[in-house]
């Protein structure tokens, strides 16, 4: 499909309102658009051929399609009722346009646009070859005159930019057409004589010509090696020709690599490679980083070939010393090779990694500029410490990293130590509340009860959040790993010294102390009894407590446990509910006393005004001069309220208020046309009359005489239907300036209207009255308006649905409107109403079920969500099982569900006779196994990495996902369905046999999927004898402690957690050393930690690879004039002796009888191959190049591939002494050992010899 048929965004380009006579629909006038018809489209078809037809009725539907979007588009929008018409209009024509040209489009006779695009490509290459052969001076002298170089490059330039748009837009021909062909067209215009844009264009051409490995492999036949070296080498004048290089390669890593785990590799060359290097090192290069990212994907495919060109060491660096926006990817990086041990042996233990911790460790006596790169440092440490591959390799030597770390906060350095603490607070995932800077600042925490607004947050937080599953997390477990590895390590020691060092306390001391009140605190409650002791013995503090030689240390201890009392006696005061999160709060709750002592002060006050006596109700009615004053701002709001919400619950006061006029003339204030309430602005200071007049009508819905009222002498009701009668098209009521206009409701007191009827039909009677004054049916008329969704949202939100009668219609109807805005709406009000409720009610239930066959995919994942939420209870969950909802056709979106529904009896019945079971269960032995581990780890990466909340981490709060085999062994029938399966024997056997694997990639995947399958069977009563029945738990363990893959182990160590979770499983675990954490009941919660954690957390050691020396020999220069200036360009690579080597060149270079070397092909390829196997800067390697007089074309690279064949020497050949003494001379290498032990007789032993070392520049 063309690149130009995909559906672009609709723009307006012209502005909406309700008063606008015209639109713009897509980029020009309707009025062009309706004058342009189909048969002007088809009349400008003629006498054109098809593939020009096509091209005309694509780009016709095109626009059309844009006119239809954005028609529809401004249909959503509130339009006024002329301008919608014309829109509607506007859609119905390109409607009927688009189908008429896609027929046209159908009859049209089939173009075979590859044959004519390979016939263009063709052409392409034959016009490239004459302005070649023009440049040369070879072609004919009938061509007229000779045209200049900067013409000839344009045209080039023209003719390459057409074969690229062929190349991108016709896949086809770039299958068909020779790659070598397309490449011997265009090597001539990257010689040095083109321009850089000439280049750059040919580049391009190379870069799309290149489809598969094929083709990259005869790329590398053309000697285009130097070509690249050389631009790669330019100056950032020549950026476009540099960016189209680096492009080049990139395509030659994607396209060209060969994956496979035998034999990984990149098709570049080392040459290429280390100019590739040399521009990720240079700081000021415009395109370091995408150079440094291309090496980390080479790093992630062939490490070897990194090794051997030094990108290892040079992407070390980076990471120890930023940019910090590109630090992290290499982290990764590196965790990725660390994780396998045919990786890890390209590291060196105790040194490379490491690097990445140095802006901290040596952090000391540095300024107060070093604190950003210390902020990076701690993000990559934070990386590092939050994966499996990071943590057991800093584990290594004795944790020696960590405590690195650690003894940083030993050290009298301020800015230091505040980023380490900040990193330790965010490691143990410690999210610090307001009221931690006053503990900090160190002021007493006398806040006794939460503020308002974080009152309202923590019960927004419990209405939006769903039943926390009775498992602990998986973060949680982990957290509990680092605990106890930063125990061992020497955390508490450190931070002790930290709080000892003054007796009056500092900011960073109580800091301190605050890291240690919250370590315990995790502890508590995510360690095993054994392990959490050992962390709160803090015995060092008790020691100087209790030591009473020493006034100082007694007064710091006793200030340390006093400051960690007081932290846990008010953190349980200002945050009640920080452990345990609730559906609702409390009725009991510590947080409401206050609220219960406000509503007995209401109760006192109700019935001290239902018994108020005659005389006092009296002076109650003249001090409200609700009858004194017709104007309401004359009023005394506080008596009227007082008298609605006191005397007015007696019948007799009601009845004496009707007959008095009092309700009367309140009344008609909030009549609809009297235009006062309606009319008043809607800001906080007048919600209070919302407030009353839903108070007033509820005191009259309580009440006999009130329902009469209001059924038979006030208008009330009536003004209500009518207001709602000017919105019906239908009904010939319509209003210039209707009571519920959009405007009004947004802006004024009218929708306070919404809220009184949802008031009265919280009553029977206020339903039957609603009933009787037709004000359902003007919800019904109301619910097919598509531009009033604020009236219908308004409706639904403030009904009351506890009465079963016409508000649950109401909601049904949204639920099913033609408008998935509207419908969306009214799942999500159904699902807090479903929360919202203390009991199952299968009414709301059955109407979510019912959302499950929206056609609207959103729809249908929403009601999936909810109904998943509700579904953790376990009334809910069997009232949803008995109503047999089908879910096969949400496809992937319906498993969650169908997995809560396996957990009961009564639902993996109902699954297992309609054929559900056998086929997920076929499915997830083969498949969906993987798939659990891959969405695991993604989301676990997710919830530990830093930044700012996803969907994704935002839906995985760290709970284990259900899985399939766990949910089957909850129930016996589940059980005895997997014992029939014998899928289980199957893991177990597997297990033993790959437990220990290292090498291939899918079987590990393979032992990670089917061991969360043996942890979620193992984590149910049912499914632990399965375990106990094939001997697994043995294999598990060894697998955790000996496996050389971190991730596995790791995986071990969650599956081993969910094996805990049952108290029998506990005690076997316990029985292995691994003990699990229990509830204050004794229950256990899913959490275990080995009691030997230096034997968990590590790798075994490995043997640093020694990568073959790869670097071409050539045979030594026999002019001492070439060995001379060879000798000064390897000093170049001397930091030391730089300068010198380099003014050396220039003065050789000056001489006239240096001439004949800087122009000798073969002394430049010498100089090549020595930048090619050594390290040098970027700005050393453009003046090494720019030394020699040679431009660089076909003929040049002929001739140094003619050099390359006669330089390097044949692999058995013999150096002789004198080669061996040049070689020295060039190398400065001590000996050249020599391939066989017999030496001729009449030459001195080479080895006894002292090595000739000569630096150009240097006297002797």
């Amino acid at each position: 499909m063309p690149i130009h048929l995909s559906p672009p965004a609709p723009s307006m380009t012209g502005s909406v309102a309700t008063g606008t006579s015209s639109i713009t629909l897509v980029n020009g006038s309707s009025s062009e658009n309706e004058s342009f018809t189909f048969a002007d489209l088809v009349a400008s078809l003629e006498g054109r051929d098809p593939a020009q037809q096509l091209d005309i009725l694509n780009e016709r539907l095109v626009l059309e399609n844009r006119i239809k979007e954005g028609a529809e588009n401004l249909l959503n929008m509130n339009l006024a009722d002329s301008l919608r018409l014309k829109v509607e209009t506007e859609l119905e024509m390109a409607r009927s346009k688009i189908d008429a040209i896609v027929k046209r489009i159908e009859q049209q006779p089939a173009v075979d646009q590859s044959k004519n695009a390979l016939q263009n490509a063709r052409a392409c290459l034959k016009k490239l070859a004459a302005l070649d052969a023009q440049a040369n001076g070879t072609a004919s002298s009938s061509t007229g005159s000779p045209v200049s170089a900067p013409d000839l490059d344009r045209q080039k330039i023209q003719v390459m930019n057409e074969l690229v748009d062929i190349l991108r837009k016709t896949l086809r021909v770039r299958y068909e057409l020779n790659v070598t062909e397309i490449i011997e067209s265009v090597i001539p215009s990257l010689a040095d004589r083109s321009s850089k844009q000439c280049r750059a264009a040919a580049y391009r051409v190379i870069r799309h010509a290149l489809v598969d490995v094929d083709s990259v492999k005869c790329l590398s036949e053309q000697y285009l090696d130097w070509y690249i070296v050389k631009s790669l080498t330019r100056d950032n004048k020549c950026a476009v020709e540099k960016e189209q290089v680096i492009k080049l390669i990139r395509t030659i890593v994607e396209v060209g690599s060969e994956r496979s785990e035998s034999a990984p590799r990149v098709p570049l060359s080392e040459s290429i490679m280390r100019a590739f290097i040399a521009v990720a090192e240079h700081i000021e290069d415009p395109f370091r980083l995408i150079c440094v990212q291309t090496l980390v994907e080479i790093l992630l495919i062939d490490i070897d070939l990194v090794a051997r060109t030094g990108g290892i060491r040079f992407l070390l660096h980076v990471l120890g010393d930023g940019p910090a926006e590109i630090s992290s990817l290499i982290a990764s990086a590196f965790l990725h090779i660390v994780d396998s041990p045919k990786t890890r042996r390209y590291l060196r233990l105790g040194y490379d990694i490491e690097i990445a911790l140095t802006a901290i460790t040596d952090a000391y006596g540095k300024g107060t500029e070093h604190a950003d790169r210390m902020r990076g440092c701690a993000k990559i440490v934070q990386l590092l410490l939050r994966s499996w591959s990071g943590l057991m390799y800093l584990c290594m030597g004795n944790m020696g990293a960590i405590r690195s770390l650690i003894d940083m906060l030993t050290l009298p350095s301020l800015e230091t130590r505040d980023i380490i603490l900040d990193m330790f607070f965010d490691l143990l995932n410690i999210r610090a509340p307001d009221w931690y800077q006053t503990f900090i600042d160190g002021r007493r925490l006398t806040m006794y009860r939460k503020s308002r607004d974080s009152t309202e947050k923590a019960q927004s937080e419990t209405t939006e959040r769903p039943v926390v599953a009775p498992y602990q997390k998986l973060t949680d477990q982990y957290i509990g790993l680092l605990i106890m590895v930063f125990t061992h390590a020497g955390l508490f020691e450190a931070l002790t010294s930290m709080v000892t060092e003054t007796t009056t306390g500092s900011n960073l001391s109580r800091k301190a102390t605050l890291l240690i009140a919250e370590t315990l605190h995790l502890a508590n409650r995510v360690l095993p009894l054994n392990a959490a002791a050992k962390v709160q013995a803090i015995s060092r503090i008790f020691c100087m407590a209790a030591d009473r030689s020493n006034v100082d240390f007694r007064i710091i201890g006793t200030t340390t446990l006093a400051a960690i009392d007081s932290f846990n006696r008010n953190r349980t005061k200002l945050e009640p509910n920080a452990s345990v999160k609730q559906v609702r709060p409390r009725a009991n709750s510590v947080e409401d006393a206050v609220r219960r002592g406000q509503r007995q002060v209401e109760q006192v006050k109700l019935k001290m005004g239902m018994n108020m006596d005659d005389k006092q109700f009296q002076s109650t009615f003249v001090e409200a001069q609700v009858l004194a004053q017709k104007d309401h701002t004359k009023w005394n709001f506080d008596t009227v309220v007082e008298l609605v919400e006191g005397p007015f619950l007696v019948p007799k006061r009601v009845e004496e208020a009707i007959r008095v006029r009092f309700i009367r003339r309140v009344m008609s204030f909030y009549h609809p046309f009297s235009h006062r309430f309606s009319d008043m602005p809607r800001n906080k200071t007048n919600q209070k009359w919302v407030r009353l007049g839903c108070s007033l009508l509820n005191t009259l819905m309580s009440t006999a005489e009130g329902v009469r009222y209001l059924s038979n002498e006030d208008q009330f009701l009536t003004q209500i239907v009518k207001a709602f009668a000017q919105l019906d098209p239908f009904n010939g009521m319509t209003d210039s300036d209707p009571i519920f206009s959009k405007k009004r409701v947004a802006e004024t007191l009218t929708y306070g209207y919404l809220e009184m009827l949802g008031t009265i039909s919280r009553h029977k009677e206020g339903v039957e009255l609603m009933e009787k004054f037709k004000v359902f049916t003007a919800f019904y008329h109301l619910s097919e308006l598509r531009s009033r969704e604020d009236l219908i949202k308004g409706i639904i939100e403030n009904l009351d649905y506890s009465i079963d009668g016409h508000p649950r219609i109401v909601l049904s109807k949204a639920l099913t409107s033609s408008y998935k805005h509207i419908r969306l709406y009214a799942t999500r009000h159904l699902g807090d109403l479903i929360r919202a409720s203390p009991t199952a009610n299968a009414w709301t239930l059955r109407l979510l079920v019912t959302q499950l066959y929206d056609p609207a995919l959103e729809v249908c994942s929403l009601a999936v969500r909810f109904l998943e939420d509700a579904c953790e209870s376990k009334d809910i969950l069997q009232l949803v099982v008995e109503m047999r909802p089908t879910l096969d056709h949400l496809g992937d979106m319906g498993h969650p569900l169908l997995l809560k529904f396996m957990s009961t009896a009564i639902g993996f019945r109902y699954l297992y006779d309609a054929g559900y079971i056998d086929r997920e269960m076929d499915i997830w032995f083969n498949e969906r196994n993987i798939y659990y581990v891959v969405q695991v780890e993604v989301f676990l990466s997710k919830v530990f990495s830093d930044g700012e909340d996803t969907p994704d981490k935002l839906t995985f709060d760290g709970a284990v996902p259900p899985h399939f085999y766990g949910e089957m062994a909850k129930t016996d029938l589940g059980c005895q369905i997997l014992q029939e399966k014998g899928h289980f024997s199957e893991f177990s056997q597997f297990i033993r046999r790959h437990g220990l694997e290292g090498e291939d990639v899918e079987l590990i995947t393979k032992l990670k999927s089917i061991l969360w399958a043996v942890g979620n069977v193992g984590a149910t009563e049912g499914g632990l004898p399965f375990l106990e029945e094939e001997d697994i738990i043995p294999a598990v363990l060894d697998i955790a402690e000996q496996s050389p893959i971190s991730s596995v182990r790791g995986t071990c160590f969650f599956v081993l957690g969910l094996i805990s979770s049952t108290s029998q499983g506990a005690e076997i675990l316990d029985d292995y050393e691994w003990e699990s954490t229990l509830s204050p009941l004794g229950l256990p919660t899913g959490l275990c930690m080995p009691q030997h954690v230096e034997r968990f957390a590590t790798l075994p050691p490995w043997e640093e690879y020694q990568s073959s020396d790869s670097t071409i020999r050539l045979l030594p220069p026999k002019e001492p004039k070439e060995l001379e200036v060879l000798t000064a360009i390897q000093n170049l690579a001397n930091t030391v002796i730089a300068n010198t080597a380099s003014r050396s060149l220039a003065k050789m270079k000056s001489r006239p009888e240096y001439h004949d070397i800087f122009s000798s092909p073969a002394m430049f390829y010498r100089a090549l191959q020595t930048i090619s196997g050594q390290h040098y800067r970027l700005p050393v390697r453009r003046y090494i190049i720019d030394l020699f007089n040679l431009e660089l074309n076909a003929e040049t690279v002929q001739k140094l591939h003619e050099a390359s064949r006669t330089m390097v020497p044949h692999p058995s050949h013999k150096p002789s002494y004198s080669e061996v003494n040049r070689y020295n001379s060039i190398s400065s290498v001590a000996s050249i050992q020599r391939t066989t032990d017999e030496k001729p007789t009449e030459e001195p032993e080479p080895l006894a010899m002292p090595a000739v070392n000569k630096i150009v520049g240097f006297s002797a």
